[in-house]
Formats: structure tokens, sequence, C-alpha cells
């Protein structure tokens, strides 16, 4: 699903942040990466996206779906990040102008979808009946949700989190969490979440941990996910 090859992002020739990075991402798993602050976690994730861009290197750095993201023009590399990808961050982005259900709609009008099934997404994370509510009327935990709802609502391969749980309490945290894994495996999408809690790691399939050698696996099955 998603493949990195000698992944390397400097932003100067003394600071590298990511050096000759490979691994491969499964179909279906959801992975949480750790790692101290300033190792290039939040790097990776932009990079992924195709909102940053990695040193030039001879073979692809980055294949999303068999799609080295290299081989794509700036409309091309939007048209692949709005049709299959799916983004949770810390400070939500729930825009404040639009309704709940226009929120969560709004992938599937960027991409020419039917949008009905905003309304079904806001249901499955908790928020039925609340479409024509705004995001003031909302708390923390109940603006991630919607996140969440955007996220997914127009069933994208990869799903990409940046600390999604860092602006919430432990126990919204936890729901949160709890609810963000439920969606991903009725979706079967990839996920990718950058976390600093040990708590959120612990709901995802996998952790790694990002350090500069690259990415380590420190569990071979997550117990806390099953």
């Amino acid at each position: 699903m998603l493949e990195l090859r000698q992944l390397t992002k400097s932003y100067s020739t003394e600071r590298r942040v990511l050096d000759r990075l490979s691994w491969t991402f499964a179909p279906g798993e959801f992975i949480a990466i750790m790692g101290d602050s300033g190792v290039g976690k939040s790097t990776l994730l932009n990079l992924i996206a195709g909102l940053d861009q990695p040193d030039p290197s001879p073979e692809p750095a980055i294949i999303v779906d068999g799609t080295p993201l290299a081989a794509l023009d700036d409309d091309a590399a939007t048209r692949l990040r709005r049709a299959r990808m799916g983004f949770v961050f810390q400070a939500f982005h729930v825009l404040p102008h639009l309704t709940l259900q226009q929120n969560v709609a709004l992938p599937l009008l960027l991409n020419g979808l039917p949008q009905g099934r905003a309304l079904a997404m806001l249901e499955a994370v908790g928020l039925a009946g609340r479409g024509g509510d705004y995001p003031h009327q909302l708390s923390g935990g109940e603006m991630q949700r919607v996140a969440i709802a955007r996220a997914l609502v127009h069933r994208p391969a990869l799903v990409l989190a940046d600390e999604p749980t860092g602006n919430l309490d432990p126990d919204t945290a936890n729901s949160v969490l709890q609810l963000l894994r439920q969606e991903l495996k009725l979706s079967g999408a990839t996920a990718i979440m950058v976390t600093h809690s040990p708590a959120a790691a612990a709901r995802a399939d996998k952790v790694l941990r990002l350090t500069k050698n690259g990415l380590q696996d420190t569990t071979l099955v997550n117990p806390a996910a099953q």
C-alpha cells in the first residue's frame, strides 16, 4: 500500500532529518510511530502526504498504491491526496464557518462523490442528529470525532494522523482512539499515527520508533490492540 525506499530529507547541508529510511506498510495496518521531538515524525507524514518533498534520489522514494509520488505533477499529487488519503490532526482543522455535516462532506464534494454518506459517518462517530451544528458548539473530543468522520468519509486507502489526541484529556483520548481504530478496521484503510503517547500507541497494531538510524519495530504484535 505504502512503500518508502531510501527516503532522505535534509533542510540544509548541516541538518539531515531523515537518512535513507526504508519501510513497507501493509494494507489495513494501523501503525503508531513514536520518537523524540525533532527526530522527523511530522516531516515523515508531510513527505508521505506529498506536502513536502524528499531529497532527490535516482529511485522513487515514496510509492503510494503503486504510484511513485515523484512521478506526479502538483495537480496529480493533489488529486491522489484528495482521493486516496485522509488526515487527522492534533488541532482538528474543523472549519468553523461550516456545519458538521458540511465539514464531513467536504472530501466527498472535492472528489465529486454523493454527499449523503456524511450524515452516516456522523452517526458512526456518535454525533447523530448534530449535522446542523457548528464547531463552536462542540467539545474538543467531539471536534476530533468530526475530524475522524471527515478523514474516513470518502473511504481513503491511507489515513495519516499527527498527534490526534494531543489536545484531549486521557478519557476523551481513549474514546477517540477506540473510535478511530474501530472505523479503520471497518474501512480497511492503512493508518499511520504519529504520537508521543504510549497509551495512544498501544491502540495500534504495531509500534515503530523513529530514530536517526531509521524506523525500528518495537512490537511484533501489540497485545493492547487486540
